[in-house]
């Protein structure tokens, strides 16, 4: 199967498995994942999703053969796959454990937190293959890393080492190759056990979107909306009850029912001034 899908304790592990091709992506395993990433939002009982790769590589990006004939294959668009990550509501962790180029470092963009073994290498080589950046790179990059740093990495196609991915910011954290799928597991459960579901899913989107407003004010509009919703519900109740009385919370808000009625406000709602 080019794509395991595991889930256990409301986390689920999604891993590249095409170890005779270093995990490169055709069009079966780009379908794959695509498959796995909708089971994953659409599963009411998984909440944190960790994608990684089998062996010792985390994906050195396309097929060659696609890339020589790339529109062969119709389903193979990267950027809904991107999008698409970005859309689902759910947290997503990235655990690099080996290389990490060109889609297979780009696919790992709109998600939530990437973490590197002290293995990973990770380049954004289209330059050096006669391509250029693909699904939606130019704008996620610049946002993570910042324009200088983007560009220097995009224009060279160079590989950087974990160390400098972890200084530019494009990773949180870099840990030795045992200790990779420990640690996202261990951030998983943070997320997973700590946390409502409800305004993770608000935080993660207001954090994604408002990268793209041109004013504070669109930021304090729809915080102020997901703040009234919120000051209403009963994961705040259970939030502050739980803090006061010093144990673990059990938020009882579901997404499948309890996201506010103007979410996502960004298709078919304008801003309110309420």
């Amino acid at each position: 199967m080019p794509v395991l899908y595991e889930k256990e304790g409301k986390i689920v592990t999604i891993t590249l498995n095409l170890t005779d091709t270093l995990n490169r992506i055709d069009g079966e395993s780009f379908r794959a994942l695509s498959r796995s990433l909708m089971d994953f939002r659409d599963d009411p009982e998984a909440w944190v999703a960790v994608i990684t790769g089998t062996g010792e590589t985390f994906s050195t990006g396309a097929d060659h053969g696609t890339l020589l004939q790339p529109w062969a294959d119709k389903s193979f668009q990267v950027p809904p796959l991107i999008t698409r990550g970005l859309d689902i509501w759910k947290p997503l962790i990235a655990a690099i454990n080996g290389p990490a180029v060109g889609v297979g470092i780009t696919m790992t963009l709109p998600m939530d937190i990437r973490i590197a073994s002290t293995k990973a290498k990770i380049g954004f080589a289209f330059n050096r293959r006669g391509m250029i950046p693909e699904g939606c790179s130019t704008w996620f990059l610049p946002r993570i890393v910042g324009i200088s740093r983007a560009s220097e990495w995009m224009t060279t196609g160079r590989i950087l080492s974990s160390q400098e991915a972890l200084e530019g910011g494009l990773v949180s954290q870099v840990v030795e190759p045992d200790k990779l799928i420990p640690t996202a597991y261990d951030l998983a459960k943070e997320i997973r056990d700590n946390t409502s579901a409800i305004s993770t899913i608000l935080t993660r989107q207001m954090l994604w979107r408002m990268l793209g407003a041109d004013h504070p004010m669109e930021a304090h509009k729809i915080e102020s909306r997901n703040l009234h919703y919120m000051f209403q519900s009963a994961d705040l109740q259970e939030g502050v009850a739980s803090f006061l009385e010093k144990r673990s919370p059990n938020f009882p808000m579901k997404p499948s029912r309890d996201l506010p009625d103007f979410y996502p406000w960004w298709k078919d709602r304008p801003y309110s001034e309420e």
